[in-house]
């Protein structure tokens, strides 16, 4: 039907064009009878058209409709095998069945029966003349001193303790940065985007303007404490630190080891990595432990005796600045 509705239309087509053509013969109209008569046809083959494709339209719209009954009624066919299946499970494993308000299909609903013996209860001991003894009430069990470990919860398992606080709960990773710009709210600021192997780089607020130039922010590897608390530094939140070497007059970023990558994690030699998801600020763990971060003599950041490194790439350097701070 469709394809012969299709031809309809391409027969209007043609057959309007002749008709505009052979109206009335050249010879025997005036120019302007031609373009009246010409308008005239041109109209009829646009409303023959018009009622061609509505009709077209209509028996489209008509043919997916059906097509979607088809595919509905599919469809419920298999919902209700899974459901007629689900019953037949659950009925087969005792559970009650609760008819639906308007259900067709009967489900078995005969209730379970559970047999509960009866527990005698013992007789209250008597005295001698034969009065009943005084019911005594159960003792409180008196809270556990303070400081003292919490008992281990029901299975025997006992509660892991926290690791110790040293730089092991620090979450230092190699960074890159891909992106500087100036803080817009303060002059000291660096805004910082730096990959550190996640999804998305993190943005990082430094307050290295007076000492780094900008353009050698741009693309440099970085070392990244990755899991302080996320703070607003002049209404921007800043998702971790750059470690540096520091001096009242002169600050060095941290430069990781030749051939590290975004991600690459930062040990500390000597001291397990066992960092926190998020350091808790009540907890004062980096406060605990920044006082004992120091470059030494060789340039290589430490923590205490023990250097920064990446693994199987080398150490942590500072560029110039020995026997100074880092943080």
């Amino acid at each position: 039907m469709l394809h012969t509705r299709c031809a309809r239309v391409v027969s209007l087509v043609f057959n309007g064009s002749s008709l505009i053509n052979r109206r009335l013969p050249p010879g025997r109209m005036s120019a302007l009878e031609r373009v009246i008569s010409n308008n005239q046809a041109a109209e009829e083959l646009l409303r023959s058209l018009q009622e061609e494709f509505k009709a077209l339209k209509n028996e489209k719209a008509i043919r997916r409709i059906e097509e979607l009954k088809v595919e509905n009624d599919a469809l419920r066919k298999q919902v209700e095998a899974a459901r007629q299946k689900l019953i037949a499970l659950e009925t087969k494993n005792g559970k009650k069945q609760i008819p639906v308000p308007g259900q067709k299909d009967a489900v078995d609903v005969s209730p379970v029966v559970v047999k509960v013996e009866k527990v005698e209860q013992p007789a209250a001991p008597q005295k001698a003349e034969g009065k009943p003894q005084k019911e005594k009430k159960p003792k409180k069990e008196k809270p556990a001193a303070e400081g003292k470990a919490a008992a281990a919860p029901a299975g025997g398992a006992p509660a892991a303790e926290e690791p110790p606080i040293d730089v092991g709960r620090l979450d230092m990773r190699v960074g890159k940065i891909v992106e500087v710009s100036r803080h817009p709210d303060a002059d000291a600021l660096y805004l910082e985007k730096i990959d550190v192997g996640e999804p998305n780089p993190r943005t990082i607020i430094s307050g290295l303007v007076r000492f780094v130039p900008i353009e050698e922010m741009q693309n440099r590897m970085v070392v990244v404490l990755c899991n302080l608390k996320p703070a607003k530094m002049r209404g921007i939140l800043s998702e971790g630190m750059v470690m540096c070497a520091s001096t009242p007059e002169k600050v060095e970023v941290l430069a990781p080891p030749a051939g590290s990558v975004p991600g690459d994690l930062v040990h500390v030699e000597g001291y397990p990595r066992v960092p926190d998801a998020v350091m808790n600020p009540k907890k004062k763990i980096f406060e605990t432990v920044a006082p004992d971060l120091h470059t030494d003599g060789q340039l290589v950041a430490c923590y205490k005796e023990g250097a920064f490194v990446v693994p199987g790439k080398g150490q942590v350097l500072s560029q110039t600045l020995k026997n100074v701070a880092v943080k």
